[in-house]
């Protein structure tokens, strides 16, 4: 018998080209998976799910020359369901390949998301490469001049406030809201601190303190008044003894590394949060029949009403776990990286996490925070 709950598969399989300081996902390997690799992995879960839905990147969307094969073979290899676009691309191919922004109009991507660290030289040093920003703003005029609306997503530290504040008024410059009314579509500037987890948690002595947020930025920040401070989170905690199991409920996520490891959404792509036993050696052709009994396995703790870490005899509170106030989780989010399926994030400020108050107990909202 299937289960029904349906499962999400994204595999790093072509890397990315960015290595991004904020990234949650951790600066992984580059290395191209080997051919029949997505195959294989979908065939392992065939048998135990009636829905996959399939991503063959994980980091960079359509980092790949055959992109558009790509997303054909992606469709094929999903289980009655099709794959979704997002709001998401790669920049990083618009500005190489004149054929990539009709592609992605003829899948019915409408707006696609830019992301900003300040100026040309802080955005530059946050991505990893430079000439990074210039070829963002090459990218916002391919979107505009092809009827697809930027939105501009800005991560906000210490360091960068004030040339967040230029960015704003560069974006008022550049008259983008103008130039998607006059094709029916609209832009959407926003600025947060982004996740504390992955490489941005080594950004932590960075990290913006609330008051410090310039007053232009304030409408633009995301749930800007839902934040709570440390000192409120933490005196709410100190004297709750309630305790976290993490879980499964509406739709499994899993991770695949370009070694072959597999990862739920809501942990590190790091070796204490690997699922136990890699699903296939690195070298040679993945062989279903050297390691069949890893979805076999999976299917079997994904069988319960709930799927828990004690099931897998991992320890709540280990040395990647969110265990103190400067990690507690925000909001669920369909997301990679890049693509945009859900998985937690952490939103914190020094001094402040913007956290949603329910009426339960602060550990129970953890709790929530961390299911699908």
């Amino acid at each position: 018998m299937k289960l029904t709950t349906p499962l999400t598969i994204c595999m790093d399989m072509f890397g990315c080209p960015n290595r991004c300081l904020h990234c949650w996902l951790g600066h992984m390997p580059n290395r191209q998976m080997e051919a029949g690799a997505d195959e294989w992995i979908v065939g392992l879960f065939k048998p135990y799910f009636e829905e996959i839905e399939f991503y063959s990147w994980l980091r960079e969307p359509d980092f790949c020359a055959d992109y558009r094969e790509r997303w054909e073979r992606d469709k094929r290899l999903s289980v009655n369901c099709e794959p979704e676009r997002f709001e998401l691309a790669s920049f990083w191919r618009l500005v190489r390949d004149p054929e990539y922004v009709r592609f992605l109009k003829e899948v019915g991507v409408r707006c696609v998301q830019l992301t900003f660290f300040g100026l040309e030289e802080t955005t530059d040093r946050f991505i990893g490469r430079k000439g990074a920003f210039r070829e963002l703003m090459q990218a916002n005029e391919l979107l505009l001049e092809n009827g697809l609306s930027p939105r501009w997503q800005a991560f906000i530290y210490e360091e960068n406030r004030e040339e967040l504040v230029e960015l704003l008024r560069l974006s008022e410059k550049l008259e983008l809201d103008r130039r998607c009314a006059e094709f029916g579509g609209s832009f959407k500037f926003f600025i947060h601190a982004g996740s504390c987890d992955g490489e941005n948690r080594k950004l932590y002595p960075i990290r913006i303190e609330k008051g410090h947020i310039p007053e232009e930025l304030v409408p633009y920040f995301w749930r800007y008044d839902e934040n709570l401070t440390e000192s409120r989170f933490c005196a709410e905690l100190r004297y709750d003894d309630s305790h976290v199991i993490f879980h499964n409920e509406e739709r499994i996520v899993l991770y695949v590394s370009n070694e072959y490891d597999l990862f739920f959404n809501f942990t590190h792509m790091r070796p204490e949060w690997r699922i136990p036993k890699r699903c296939a050696r690195r070298a040679g052709s993945p062989s279903a029949s050297s390691s069949s009994d890893t979805a076999i396995r999976c299917r079997r703790r994904f069988s319960r009403k709930k799927i828990t870490w004690d099931t897998f005899s991992i320890p709540i509170l280990n040395s990647s776990s969110p265990k103190n106030d400067r990690e507690i989780p925000d909001h669920n989010r369909r997301g990679t990286a890049g693509n945009g399926i859900k998985r937690t994030t952490y939103h914190t400020f020094s001094g402040g996490n913007n956290i949603e108050r329910t009426d339960d107990s602060p550990l129970q909202r953890h709790a929530r925070r961390f299911s699908y």
